[in-house]
């Protein structure tokens, strides 16, 4: 019997949006069969900045368990589900921060073959969306790495309208993530494990 997908998601979330969506995909990946690590990246703003948030101060609180990525989980995973909040239609610096750090394993070829997929979240429609996911994909091809995004593949996608990944609108934290998004991650979460276990098993 072959041994289970292993997946790392690896988000970045101020406020909580992107960690309930990261929340969702880690549950219907597990359902699928995937062992999986929940892994949020290190907060590089000031204590006084979380702080003055109430909204990102109590995400920072009620996360406060969720380990820390480091480099060695993309080394185990066999996938890789990226999550970010867009920053002027870019990917939030704290998640760039963590890519940065991949130069090692990129350089031993150890980021290659592996399935790579991404989520977002903004806080105006549109917002920068695709943009950001784009962004953060040209990680992907330099990594040598397999990009499934959940295209139109499911009903639930022609919903929420992305095909490049999940994504969610919080207004400023007006709009708690929705069943729009949710069904539009276990898409994503669905068919980046059968992907990852179809690569894992032709390896």
């Amino acid at each position: 019997m072959s041994s289970p997908v292993k997946l790392a998601i690896v988000y970045y979330s101020s406020t909580g949006t992107i960690y309930r969506i990261a929340k969702e995909l880690s549950d219907v990946a597990t359902k699928a069969g995937a062992e999986v690590r929940l892994l949020k990246v290190a907060e590089l703003a000031p204590a006084e900045a979380i702080a003055s948030n109430e909204a990102w101060a109590a995400n920072a609180a009620a996360t406060a368990d969720v380990p820390i990525a480091t480099p060695d989980d993309l080394e185990w995973a066999d996938a890789v589900i990226f999550g970010t909040p867009t920053r002027f239609g870019n990917v939030a610096s704290q998640l760039k921060q963590f890519l940065d750090q991949l130069g090692g394993l990129w350089a031993q070829g150890k980021l290659a073959g592996k399935v790579y997929s991404g989520f977002v979240s903004t806080s105006t429609q549109h917002g920068g969306q695709e943009s950001t996911l784009l962004a953060l994909y040209n990680s992907v091809h330099h990594f040598g790495g397999v990009l499934v995004t959940p295209g139109y593949t499911d009903p639930a996608k022609f919903a929420d309208g992305n095909p490049y990944g999940t994504s969610h609108v919080d207004a400023q934290g007006n709009n708690p993530v929705d069943e729009t998004a949710l069904a539009a991650a276990r898409v994503q979460a669905e068919r980046v494990v059968r992907f990852a276990a179809a690569i894992k098993a032709a390896g």
